[in-house]
């Protein structure tokens, strides 16, 4: 990240040996110093409206958008132009990323690679990403200066934002019987990737939330038999 001017860094539930060896980075204590350590993903990127998970599709079947390398910057230099926050996820080495951080994200970002080795060391993986938005961004060593614009239908809603329309709409299936027990955390996760394809902005999210809300209300006031 410090050699191609990033300087923003979260960290999810970090195993605390490795976490404090690696605060000794040579030329990145700063970095290091200031990163912010979350507990969850879902907290790590709740101001972000716009997730970029990284992986292969060599060993699993994509459940959201899949974009090559090269595409990365301009989908990064849009979203930034609109003013829009940005995270790009990457999972540990053994597994990379597993299909329920995957469901918080927008799109997922494939390296190519040899189909015989397929998986990557995970710092060489954040420095050919980095390395790909750093050049084609133009971006200077203090970081990104991008000149913001409006977006013609408003704000892109954040997932912080999208998490709190999934807990509602989790609620109204349970209130409907739509959503069994047995079947919560599978319901989750499609709602997860249902609402990230939707693209929606803050309004349509508040206008969803008030739709439901009433929905929900009038769910409650059903007499049980």
């Amino acid at each position: 990240m410090a050699n191609f001017g990033f300087m923003r860094m979260s960290v999810v539930a970090p195993y605390e040996p490795h976490w404090r060896e690696a605060r000794s980075a040579v030329g990145a204590p700063q970095l290091l110093t200031d990163a912010h350590e979350a507990a969850s993903l879902s907290e790590a990127i709740r101001d972000c409206s716009l997730v970029l998970g990284t992986g292969t599709v060599t060993h699993r079947k994509a459940e959201q958008p899949v974009v090559s390398l090269d595409t990365l910057a301009p989908l990064v230099a849009e979203a930034l132009g609109r003013g829009e926050r940005v995270a790009l996820v990457f999972g540990p080495e053994k597994h990379g990323l597993t299909r329920e951080d995957l469901s918080y994200c927008h799109v997922l970002v494939e390296i190519p690679t040899d189909a015989r080795q397929p998986s990557m060391n995970l710092g060489q993986a954040a420095a050919v990403c980095l390395y790909e938005l750093a050049t084609r961004m133009q971006i200077p060593g203090d970081g990104v200066t991008i000149e913001p614009q409006r977006r013609v239908d408003g704000p892109a809603a954040t997932s912080g934002n999208l998490e709190v329309l999934a807990d509602l709409l989790e609620e109204v299936m349970t209130a409907a019987n739509y959503s069994p027990k047995a079947m919560q955390a599978a319901n989750r996760h499609d709602l997860r990737l249902m609402l990230r394809r939707l693209h929606l902005n803050s309004a349509d999210r508040r206008r969803a939330l008030g739709l439901f809300r009433r929905i929900l209300w009038q769910l409650r006031r059903i007499p049980h038999t």
